[in-house]
């Protein structure tokens, strides 16, 4: 491959998440929403068209705890000390009440999983080529929240039972700063990337007021650790989360995608934070990558690399979230070689 077209170094990317100059292409980890096992006949060949292009990033996964299944070496490993009570397919997912009672806190903080276990960590090495690492696990504290109690309490406990609330989010944060720990330790991470689905498509779940009471203290000590440990924290926050964006940079955020299109503005999010947190911006994956033709693709990758480039930096491209079945081949391609190509050009 040419050097054009070869990974970006660590060097590279940590200076345009931190702010410190453009390297010499816009940074693509667009692999890392593709599975081309989801196009089942075709997987050879989206699988082949993505080999042809850099992905910037490696990424393991940590292996967090299940609600409910725990592996052989270590019955205590999933969040909760008992078996489901309810056969699989009773609920629709977000209305599955895995903690049905806050009377069996208390049993279940006593029994909580240890992030000493061993299968925590992968077991396979990561390579040493110089590329950025990064750690990953989906479900923060709001994403596990909801798992933990359904939508409907949840939303409703912020309210009804604030305590109970706290001593879960006091376990878990202290479980995720052991986990991380050890992802820096055993792996040699540079980076931390979670989820937590904040927003809706018009607005956020709850208010700044219950973000700033039962989120913002708990975030802030975990990218505090994070950045003790000498890491990066990236967060995925699907939706309309503008009100929260300005508290995510106050406590020190790295990375924010993917700026959901049709939620925000995103040339309004670009003048207003764009020069203060990095923007790992999410090319749209509900209509333009779907059902909008090649050229609508290209365009759309020339508008996000205008509307957020900086020479600064702070500014990455991926997917919006997991490319669907039906994600057409040629606009797959598109997407890759307009933002090689258009991206090398932007930092020129």
């Amino acid at each position: 491959m040419a050097l054009l077209d070869r990974p970006l170094s660590r060097e590279e990317l940590k200076k345009v998440i931190e702010g410190n100059g453009a390297a010499r292409r816009i940074p693509l980890m667009i692999h890392e929403w593709v599975n081309p096992d989801s196009f089942n006949d075709q997987a050879l060949e989206y699988k082949t068209v993505l080999d042809q292009y850099p992905n910037d990033v490696v990424r393991v996964y940590l292996n967090m705890p299940t609600f409910f299944d725990a592996p052989v070496d270590d019955p205590s490993y999933r969040w909760l000390n008992y078996d489901n009570p309810l056969p699989p397919g009773t609920a629709a997912l977000d209305a599955n009440i895995a903690l049905d009672n806050w009377a069996k806190l208390d049993a279940v903080l006593a029994d909580f999983p240890n992030p000493n276990y061993q299968g925590l960590i992968p077991k396979n090495p990561l390579p040493e080529n110089g590329i950025y690492r990064m750690g990953l696990w989906w479900g923060w504290l709001f994403e596990r929240f909801w798992g933990f109690r359904g939508m409907e309490n949840a939303l409703c406990d912020f309210y009804e039972n604030g305590d109970n609330v706290h001593h879960l989010f006091r376990a878990m944060t202290d479980f995720y700063k052991a986990a991380v720990t050890r992802g820096r330790k055993e792996l040699g991470l540079d980076a931390i990337l979670t989820s937590d689905d904040i927003g809706m498509q018009t607005s956020p779940f709850f208010s700044i007021e219950i973000f700033r009471e039962f989120f913002k203290p708990y975030y802030k000590e975990l990218i505090d650790h994070v950045h003790n440990l000498g890491m990066h924290f990236w967060l995925h926050s699907c939706g309309n989360i503008k009100p929260f964006i300005p508290e995510l940079i106050e406590i020190g955020l790295d990375v924010l995608h993917p700026i959901q299109k049709y939620t925000m503005d995103e040339k309004e999010i670009a003048v207003k934070f764009g020069g203060d947190i990095c923007i790992w911006g999410g090319m749209d994956v509900q209509r333009t990558i779907p059902y909008g033709s090649p050229e609508d693709v290209r365009r759309e990758v020339r508008f996000m690399f205008d509307t957020y480039f900086r020479k600064e930096g702070r500014f990455m491209l991926t997917a919006g979230n997991v490319m669907t079945a039906d994600t057409p081949l040629e606009s797959l391609k598109a997407l890759l070689d307009e933002a090689l190509n258009y991206g090398t050009k932007i930092c020129g």
